[in-house]
């Protein structure tokens, strides 16, 4: 199966927005729920926000509730992530993968950088 390529990340100032692209392949992105992860340097991967495969459900983590905003165009096979009031906790590497996350599916990711 094709990797899903991540895009959009890039060095920001606190308060900034950036917003991430996910090109998924045709075959999984349809029929299943995708999320967006995130590692930052010495943490486990997070599942930050995920939406349903028809794209009328979506949850978030805690710690972005109200600030990032998932997104999928199925004609595009894309999910995006909008992230808004970013700041330095969110500096990290962000994925997305269906949800749950299938283990040979993840792509390179794109880094997230906020500073203070």
């Amino acid at each position: 199966q094709v990797q899903p390529v991540e895009s959009g990340g890039g060095l920001v100032q606190a308060g900034g927005s950036l917003r991430l692209s996910c090109a998924a392949s045709g075959r999984i992105f349809v029929f299943v729920t995708m999320g967006w992860y995130r590692q930052a340097p010495g943490k486990q991967r997070e599942l930050v926000a995920r939406i349903s495969r028809r794209g009328d459900t979506t949850n978030y983590a805690d710690s972005v509730k109200g600030r990032f905003t998932i997104s999928r165009d199925t004609a595009k096979n894309t999910v995006y992530l909008q992230m808004n009031s970013l700041q330095p906790e969110d500096t990290a590497v962000y994925y997305c993968n269906s949800v749950p996350a299938a283990p040979n599916y993840w792509g390179q990711g794109t880094q997230v950088t906020v500073s203070s």
